[in-house]
Order: structure tokens, then sequence, then C-alpha cells
């Protein structure tokens, strides 16, 4: 594979930094940019060396910095699962305006390969298998929650969560599940129209070292390993029974630099996942036994929009891209009970 001339959205993010560290250890050419929104940086943040200050949503920068570009690796992006439904007009604006302003501009720039990271939360409650095969689910009642019944029903009987595959249909529970659902949407109609290609890395629960410190937008990983930091016991709500892959972010930056290199024809979505299924309280336990403590306390409360269940087939990833994890959740996490982190404007708007 010879060297690419890559430009990389969302590069001072957590995520977005492995990668940039993966393509120039590969020998690309990176033009790297990030709009350094406070909500992820801090309020006075500047972009780190070799990062220029871009906003997505301005077709004249984009215009400039795909100058040369062979393959835009797109991660730029508000994440999290939102606050309240005030975060709506961020998500839009940012994830789904900004993608839009970015096919528009790659059209006109002749680049016609884009890698999107996308998310697991486009499956919503995920994938259930009853007695006579899947079972279509909609959310868990308040009534069933304040019981302490957790698991999705069938007629009478508990349903088992199957590995979700990339086939199964979107069904958004959160402004951000809607705002990736919407990125893929747009990119599979650009494909469509102009006969380019996409790349959509859905990953899953992503953890690692730079991740972000316990803020209203944070993963699981990070609020856990945020409170044992700060010698509070992590809070596990339901009964911590709830099942999710969780995924190295060198793993994630080894599958982005797959996908750049790959060439793949058309829209291909992908689940980018370790493949190995953990509960949130193992992963709970797993933090504080090697963070020396405190222990978990499982509350038995649940936040709106939590899903019970969210689990990766990994199997057309590894058949099409050749990636397969590397890390295992029980090793990464154990690592990540003492990585680093960063900090960042816990009460900044995510506007």
């Amino acid at each position: 594979m010879g060297r690419m001339r890559v430009l990389l959205t969302g590069a001072a993010g957590f995520i977005g930094s492995h990668i940039h560290t993966a393509l120039l250890a590969a020998g690309h050419e990176v033009v790297a940019a990030d709009l350094m929104l406070p909500a992820a940086h801090g309020p006075d943040a500047h972009p780190p060396a070799g990062v220029s200050r871009i906003d997505i949503r301005e077709p004249a920068a984009l215009d400039a910095a795909l100058r040369g570009v062979d393959v835009v690796c797109h991660q730029a992006a508000v994440v999290g699962a939102g606050v309240n439904t005030q975060d709506a007009p961020a998500y839009a604006g940012h994830n789904d305006y900004g993608t839009a302003v970015l096919l528009a501009a790659m059209e006109r720039a002749g680049c016609a390969r884009l890698v999107l990271a996308s998310s697991m939360v486009v499956y919503g409650e995920g994938l259930y298998r009853g007695r006579d095969g899947v079972v279509a689910v909609g959310p868990r009642t308040d009534a069933d929650l304040a019981a302490g019944r957790y698991e999705h029903r069938h007629e009478g009987e508990e349903l088992d969560w199957a590995p979700v595959p990339e086939d199964t249909p979107s069904r958004p529970r959160s402004l951000y599940a809607a705002s990736k659902v919407a990125q893929e949407n747009y990119a599979t109609a650009w494909v469509a129209a102009t006969g380019a290609a996409v790349t959509a890395l859905r990953y899953h629960n992503v953890y690692g070292p730079g991740m972000p410190r316990d803020t209203p937008y944070s993963g699981v990983a990070a609020i856990f390993r945020s409170a044992l930091a700060a010698g509070r016991a992590p809070q596990v709500f339901e009964d911590g029974g709830q099942t999710r892959d969780f995924v190295h972010v060198s793993d994630i930056a080894a599958a982005n630099l797959a996908a750049v290199e790959a060439r793949l024809p058309g829209f291909v979505p992908l689940n980018i996942c370790s493949g190995q299924p953990i509960t949130i309280g193992a992963v709970a336990r797993t933090l504080a036994a090697a963070h020396g403590g405190p222990d978990p306390v499982t509350t038995g409360g649940a936040r709106p929009g939590d899903v019970r269940h969210i689990v990766a087939d990994p199997t057309r990833a590894r058949r099409i891209l050749g990636f397969t994890a590397q890390v295992r959740p029980e090793e990464g996490l154990v690592e990540f009970a003492s990585a680093p982190l960063r900090g960042t404007a816990a009460a900044a708007p995510i506007g």
C-alpha cells in the first residue's frame, strides 16, 4: 500500500489522536483538523502541534484542507448520549450538517473515499431471541425497571441477547444515536449519487489512555475510572448484568488504518469491537480491583434511555477488513485503571 494523503477530522480528540499516531507510523501524510470544542478539550485549549483548527461546517476551510487528499477519516463529532433535548441542535449541527458539508466538499475536491466514525448506538436496543427466533423489542417500561425486572420479556419469558450483525435495522434511542444514523444515511446517499466509497466503522464501547474524564457526556468506563481516582465507589446501575463490548482505543486506531488502506467499494458498515462481551458489573469490579478500591456499589436504579444488552458480531470486520481486536477487555481494563485521562470542561455547552 502506497503512501496516501489523509484528511483526519477530530484529530485532537481521544480517538482521533490515536488514529493520527497510527496513520503517521504507517507512513501516510496526514492533514489533521479539529475544531477544539470546549466540551471536549476545555475552554482555553489550543490545537496540538500538527493539528489545524478547522470547522468542517465551513465549506471554504474544507476546500483548502482537501487539496490533494486521497481519503478522509472522519472522526469529528459531538459525542455522548446527550443531557436533554436542548442538545439536539448541537448534534444535528456538528454531526449531521457537518458531515453533509464534508461530503459536498469531497465531491468538489474529487476525493471519493471516506472512513466514517459511526457507533453501536445505531442499533438501539440490540438483538434478542426467543423460542421462535428474533424478537423485536422496545424500551423497557418504567414499571418493570422500578420493580427490578431488567431483562426484556416476550410472552412472559425472558429473552436472550444475541450478537448484533451489521444488517440489523437502525433504531436510535438517543440524540447522539439519531445523529449517527443520519450521518450514515447521508453517506449512503452520497455513495449512490457519486459512486464513491464509504466504510462506516461502528465503534462499540471505546476506552483507553487519554479518555476524557467524567462529564455528562462520558462513557461508563470514564465515569467509573474518574470515581475511583476521586476515592469514590463506582455506581453501577440496574443489577450490573448489562452486557456490552469494550474495545481498546488502540484497536480502534488499527481498524481505521486498515479501513484507510483497504479501499472497500460502496457503503460498507462494520462492527468494530473486541468480540469479548463483558457485563457492566464486571467492568466496574475489574477497574476497582486494579485501582485498589473502593469496591463498586450496585444501585438498582436505571437511567432513561439505557439499553439492557448491546453486543456486536465481529465476523464481517474480520472477513472483509482483516481486523481482529488485539486487546482483551480483562487486560485492557486493568491497564486503564491507572491510565492518564484528559481533562475537559464538564460544564461547558456542547453547541
